[in-house]
This record gives C-alpha cells, structure tokens and sequence, in this order.
C-alpha cells in the first residue's frame, strides 16, 4: 500500500504532505509510519511527522455508539419488531396510516426499518417513531397480530422483544435525545463546507462530558450504554500522549477559545495532575511549532532578492547624523523577521488577546484573513493547521460513486478514464449543499405509497 501511495504522490507532484486522515484499522498505523519514512527520505517531513497521523473522528464516534448499541434496551427491540411486522404488507400498512387519521397524527414521516450495524440509522427510526405512539397504541387493538408477534418471533438475539409496556415510550425519547447529540456531532465533524479541525477538540470534549453525566443517570440502559461507550471512549482519547497534538493547536489557533479552553478541557477530561502535564507539554509543543514557522518564514524572506541600495538607504543622510545607516536598517529588518523587534512574540500577542467564546458564526478562515497582517507567521501556521480534515466521510462518500462509475458493463475502463469519470460528474453537480449522511425519508414515503398502491391493484386482480 505504501508505494503504491508514494507512486500516486509522485505522479501527482505532491512531495510536501502535512497530514494523512484515515479510519482507525491497524494496517493505516504501519502505513503511515512507513510514509512518514518516505518523506524524511524526501526532506519534506515537518517535524519529523510528529503530527502526520490524524485519525478520523467520525469512525471513533461511530465505533463509541455501536458499542453502546451492541445491547440495546428491550424497548427498541419492540419497536424495531413492530415497524417490522407493519411494514410486511401493503394492508397493514395502509391500517397504521388510518390509526395516524385517527389520532390527528400529521406527520409527514413514514415509518423507517434501521439497519442494527448503523447507528444513525436507529437513530432516525426511533426518531420517527417516538410521534407515532398513540397510532401504535390504536393500531395494536385493531390487528391482534402485532402482540401475537411480539411475544412469539424472536429478534436479532435469538430472544422475544415481548409486549410493549408503559414506560417503553418514556424510555424511546431518553434514547432519541442520547443518539441526537451523537448524531448531530457526526454531521458537524463530516461538513464538506466549512473548516472543522478547529472544532475537533471541542466535539471531544462534549462527548466526554456527556459520558460522565449518562453513566449516573437513573435511566438504567442509558447508564449501561455510557458506561459501554465510555470505556470505548477512554480506549481512543483516554490517552492524551497518543492524541495528535494537532487537534489542540487548532482549538489554541481559534480566538474564541485559545489556552484557556483547551486547558480547562484538559482538567476536565484528565484530572489536575496529567491534565496540567498535558497543557505544560500542548504549550512547549505551540512554541516550538511557532519557532519552526518563523524560521520558515524568516528563511523565504531572506531567499528574495535583497532590495536595491536607493530603495533602502537615502544618500543625503550624510548631512543628517540623526538618519539611519545602511547597516542600522538591515539590523532593524533582521530583528523584524527574527521576532526579536518588541520582546513579545506574535504567538505572545495574539495568546495575550482576550477570547471571545460566545461568538456566533463565527468564520475563522475569514477572521485570520482579516487578522494576517498583524500576524503574518500565525497566519501561515493557521493556514495549515486548519486545513487538516478530521473527518474522511466527505471523500469517502465521493469514492462511493465507483460502484455506479464501475460494473459489469464497464469493468475494463482505464483508471485514468474512471478518474475523468468522477471528476466531471463532481464538476457537472457542482453541489452547494454540504454531504449529508441523514436517509432520504421523501423518497421512501413515495416508494411506499407505489408498493402500497402496487399491492391493492395485485389484489383486485387476484380477487377478479
């Protein structure tokens, strides 16, 4: 894998590489270990690739919640059972939509089936599901075969979900309100349209404080489950000297924030004693990340051709001894390019800067935009920095499209014409919306509606 990777870079012409954002499989660890050998090779690893790896935080979020759902309650076993058992036959379903008449239920929402491996697909049946309760209620007393099913075929486990209780839709919500938070950090982690690496250690954090308080809820599945996801958790993030460091400088690189944030965060999550050895070794790791920029800086600076002696020194200063001397204005340039003109650093000025942490909207590709002439080496760390996906749902998304670029028609195109393939396409959508991973529910209701329509024309044919 590695050269074909390198292969692909060096026909690409990209020989300076900042980060690699890949899934948590143990084969992406040696991967990038044996690229981040590659480019010492090429002298172009920053840092020593101290901060290549980036692991995608919508797969960990995913591989937390799917743990905590390995046993779901008894009550999402009964619903998923129960919209399974409606959604069987055209007729049933056309009773359950006469129960919603009943009820004054108008929502136009179809009952949806999850998929048990995808937990967002749970979460948006549940969430359907949780304003059909009084139809399910009315539906149960007109078909007697929903109960019978219920307490007779067993679920994914082998075991009977059984009737439904009181409690049960009490406990649905607990579970959509759960799941929500999850769900919208996953939509939030995965925009195609907005940077996101600011925002990483943010989500984070939420995620760990969210943990702590379920794992003492009185909602015994919930606590159970946190506790699950928790220990999943801790297995990721549980580690701040295996994090990438990165995931901080970019939380520091935002104004609302800064030190202050990411330090108070870090006590939260660690403790005093490791979170405060933490934020001791996140500020060596700024300042050496700064000085690294400054020297980069400072080294094209001085690659430019040096300026023309009129353009620098004014020849009538002979008769002013108060005028600058040549020698005088090239030291005064050095201390400028090396940080050493005002005894505070950019880094120094801009942490000393008050934080605004209740900004809406705020656009911080736009604020360092507006802010890089008061600091010009910042404004390029932040340039990095912030470029740094730190999710892979947006390409992976983008690489699903092969399958209908790809099949057993088309199997024996070039890689080189499959790649114009996908690239025209993206060019000819030009989408202005961001990449979603929410199901599209519009198109199942019409799909149902034509299945539904479909099975009532069968009938009366059956019944001629």
């Amino acid at each position: 894998m590695t050269v074909s990777i390198t292969k692909c870079l060096i026909d690409w012409g990209l020989d300076k590489v900042f980060t690699i954002t890949v899934d948590n499989a143990s084969s992406n660890d040696t991967t990038v270990k044996e690229l981040s050998k590659q480019f010492s090779k090429w002298g172009t690893n920053f840092l020593d690739g101290s901060h290549l790896h980036v692991r995608c935080v919508a797969h960990i979020i995913n591989l937390i919640v799917q743990d905590g759902l390995k046993e779901v309650g008894d009550s999402v076993k009964r619903v998923r059972q129960a919209i399974r058992f409606i959604r069987q036959s055209p007729a049933r379903i056309k009773r359950f939509k006469d129960c919603c008449e009943i009820e004054k239920i108008e929502i136009k929402k179809s009952l949806c089936l999850d998929v048990p491996t995808r937990w967002n697909s749970t979460y948006l049946m549940l969430n359907t599901t949780q304003e059909f309760e009084n139809a399910f209620a009315r539906y149960a007393f007109l078909d007697p075969g929903l109960l019978d099913n219920l307490l007779n075929n067993s679920c994914e486990d082998g075991k009977v979900a059984g009737a439904f209780t009181n409690d049960d839709w009490m406990k649905i919500r607990h579970m959509v309100k759960f799941l929500e938070t999850f769900y919208d950090l996953t939509l939030r982690v995965s925009g195609s349209l907005y940077v996101t690496s600011n925002v990483h250690f943010q989500e984070i954090g939420e995620v760990s404080c969210l943990l702590r308080m379920l794992v003492d809820s009185d909602d015994i599945d919930l606590s159970f489950m946190a506790e699950r996801m928790k220990a999943k958790f801790d297995k990721y993030w549980g580690a701040p000297e295996k994090m990438n460091k990165m995931i901080f400088v970019a939380c520091v690189l935002d104004r609302r924030f800064k030190f202050e944030y990411v330090s108070f965060v870090l006590l939260s999550m660690y403790g005093e004693e490791k979170g405060e050895k933490m934020r001791d070794d996140l500020k060596l790791y700024v300042i050496s990340l700064y000085d690294e920029y400054r020297r980069k800086t400072s080294k094209e600076s001085h690659s430019k051709p040096p300026a023309s002696a009129s353009n620098t020194f004014d020849m009538s200063s002979s008769k002013n001894t108060h005028k600058r001397t040549l020698i005088q204005q090239e030291y005064l340039r050095h201390r400028a390019m090396s940080g050493t003109m005002d005894s505070k650093s950019e880094l120094d000025k801009y942490l000393d800067e008050e934080t605004k942490p209740g900004l809406e909207n705020f656009d911080i590709l736009l604020w360092w935009k507006v802010n890089s002439p008061r600091f010009l080496v910042l404004a390029e760390m932040a340039r990095d920095v912030l470029a740094i996906p730190i999710s892979t749902v947006a390409s992976d998304s983008a690489f699903s499209t092969r399958g209908r670029v790809l099949d057993p028609f088309r199997s024996s195109l070039t890689p080189k014409l499959v790649q114009a393939l996908l690239c025209a396409q993206d060019w000819l959508r030009h989408e202005s919306l961001p990449i979603t991973v929410e199901e599209d529910l519009d198109k199942l209701e019409k799909f149902e509606n034509d299945m539904a329509s479909l099975g009532r024309d069968v009938s009366c044919i059956t019944d001629m």
